[in-house]
């Protein structure tokens, strides 16, 4: 497939795709429940974290998690008691256990309470137009409270070879503008030229097949690679092609 037809190809299923009927069976439907700014990103965070493995047991739990904070995110990262902490005891996903959601509850106070919030955090680390040092120095941010070791495995960090994808997911939700009613653009500090692609199993195997990767794994060398590839399709808004890898490989098994 030459430049121009892959192109075309592609813009027909971001169209596609990129439609309010996305978010029904997608994790993006968590911050879209909410309307002020903070209870967005957390919730939105909280939800991209847990995103990997079935989608709807990905969207059950984000539910949990939000009515185990009574469906207030910000109010309870800011205000909760120890006490409060106790009602998680019974929450797990895959390996995100009560412990882990207990001390990202006081990373992200830590955040709102001395940095500025997360936008802060992430629009003050982007570097050359690419949003990767940024996920770094927020993982470094995040765990600046006391933790166990075994909780930093939840936040990928690029700068270790990850390919990061739920942050570079979350981030997409946050900052780019679709103008499509999916996408919640609340981010207005980083640019949506500086986003890159959640690469995992599905965008990745549909990557390949049309010649955007060729690196067999899905690590931050990848996501260079197809970075690079579809900044060539549009510079502006390089990631909106997450919906056509993405609905490739899942709705349609390309």
């Amino acid at each position: 497939m030459i430049f121009s037809e892959l192109k075309e190809f592609l813009d027909e299923k971001v169209e596609l795709y990129n439609t309010p009927n996305f978010i029904e069976s997608d994790p993006i439907q968590i911050p879209h429940q909410f309307s002020i700014k903070e209870d967005i990103e957390i919730a939105g965070f909280l939800a991209a974290t847990i995103a990997w493995g079935n989608r709807k047991m990905i969207i059950n739990n984000a539910q949990k998690m939000m009515q185990l904070m009574g469906n207030t995110p910000y109010d309870f990262v800011m205000s909760h008691t120890e006490t409060d902490l106790e009602r998680f005891d019974s929450f797990i996903h895959r390996t995100f256990n009560s412990q882990d959601f207990t001390t990202f509850i006081k990373g992200l106070q830590n955040i709102y309470s001395h940095h500025n919030g997360m936008e802060t955090v992430f629009s003050n680390a982007v570097e050359n137009n690419s949003t990767q040092k940024a996920i770094s120095e927020f993982k470094h941010v995040f765990f600046e409270i006391p933790h166990q070791n075994r909780t930093q495995k939840h936040i990928s960090d690029p700068m270790n070879g990850s390919a990061a994808k739920r942050l570079h997911m979350m981030l997409r939700w946050f900052c780019r503008q679709d103008n499509k009613g999916v996408d919640l653009g609340i981010w207005k500090s980083i640019p949506p030229s500086a986003l890159s692609c959640p690469l995992d199993v599905h965008s990745g195997n549909v990557a390949r097949k049309l010649e955007l990767l060729s690196r067999k794994q899905n690590d931050a060398k990848a996501l260079a690679e197809l970075d690079f590839n579809l900044r060539k399709l549009d510079p502006n808004d390089p990631v909106k092609y997450d919906f056509a890898l993405f609905g490739l490989g899942v709705f349609e098994k390309f």
